[in-house]
């Protein structure tokens, strides 16, 4: 078998991606949440960004019937923008918990990574 084969070279671009979505270390540094991956990448995502980011429903609003989205008027505060704390989710995400009591978005890793890529 030739070393270089196509499953070889998917495989391993598939490792590469899986690689690049398990995190190395989580961090809350000032206003930001650190996050490190595997791969080295590093992500500096400021607090109030992310809570407004938050991918649940309640923030983002969930299709009706007919496939429209309405996206919901979300007060937030002072407390919304406090990190309480971080939970993993399986090996895919971090819940996290604001200090207002919001607490039901789970952000995937790929979505960390995606908002990291932002300017």
């Amino acid at each position: 078998m030739p070393g270089n084969s196509p499953l070889r070279l998917q495989t391993t671009a598939l490792v590469s991606r899986m690689n690049a979505l398990q995190l190395e270390n989580i961090a809350v540094i000032m206003e930001q949440l650190c996050l490190t991956f595997a791969d080295g990448h590093e992500a500096y995502l400021p607090l109030p960004m992310l809570r407004r980011a938050c991918p649940c429903a309640a923030c983002q609003g969930e299709p009706d019937a007919l496939g429209r989205v309405v996206r919901p008027q979300v007060d937030l505060t002072e407390n919304s923008m406090q990190l309480r704390r971080i939970e993993p989710v399986g090996g895919y995400g971090l819940q996290l918990f604001w200090h207002d009591g919001h607490s039901t978005g789970i952000y995937s890793l790929a979505y960390l990574r995606q908002l990291s890529d932002l300017p």
